[in-house]
């Protein structure tokens, strides 16, 4: 019996491999991958012999076993989700991740027209993303990308934010509906980024867009 949605995950395969080319455009380091495995094997070979990572918050780079496959590449990686940190201990993975040789992350979404829309609460992965770390690589299913910047904004505030809260149990008024002028949780959105070039700092950015749906 033939796959119901293929159609579906057709059509954001396409649309992933337009965007990476208007990311490349954009003046990005940019592949498409069709699949996760080949995602992985794309970000391991972008990151340099021997290079520390620092890695956002993502669930995606988590979904795609990525902190596991850098550790057994034998980089040294900075990742405050790791459960096995103290508080002490995930504020220096957070202040290295500054200072690593590559920063990696995804974003929240990314426009049809090849700029990365992100929202930060801590403000510590948009910063790692534009600077500190000579590289950056980023990797997005294809259930991010949106039209423009004002649709990018719509997307963040009316679903990842929510979905996102809810996950680390944060109260906040966008779970059920109401605005966000009406948040006052101070570990809420804080920070919004557009990066829509490279930043100059940067030796490289590099940005995999995936055939797959990952993350929020």
């Amino acid at each position: 019996m033939s796959d119901p949605h293929q159609h579906e995950i057709w059509f954001g395969k396409e649309q992933a491999k337009a965007c990476a080319e208007a990311l490349k455009r954009s003046g990005f380091t940019a592949y498409y991958a069709d699949s996760g495995s080949e995602a992985v094997r794309v970000v391991l070979g972008e990151v340099p012999v021997g290079a520390s990572v620092g890695i956002g918050g993502s669930v995606t780079v988590r979904e795609l076993g990525l902190p596991e496959a850098l550790k057994e590449a034998g980089h040294t990686v900075y990742d405050h989700w790791d459960t096995s940190l103290d508080a002490a201990g995930r504020e220096h993975s957070r202040d290295s991740q500054l200072q690593a040789d590559v920063f990696l992350s995804s974003s929240n979404a990314v426009t049809k027209q090849g700029a990365l829309v992100n929202v930060d609460g801590t403000g510590n992965r948009v910063a790692a993303m534009i600077f500190g770390p000579k590289i950056s690589i980023v990797v997005i299913g294809y259930n991010k990308i949106v039209d423009g910047i004002p649709q990018a904004l719509d997307r963040i505030h009316n679903y990842v934010a929510p979905v996102n809260y809810r996950r680390l149990n944060m109260n906040t008024p966008c779970q059920v509906g109401d605005n966000c002028s009406t948040c006052g949780n101070p570990k809420a959105c804080r920070v919004t980024t557009f990066i829509e070039a490279p930043p100059s700092g940067k030796k490289k950015f590099v940005v995999v867009v995936v055939g797959e749906h990952l993350g929020y």
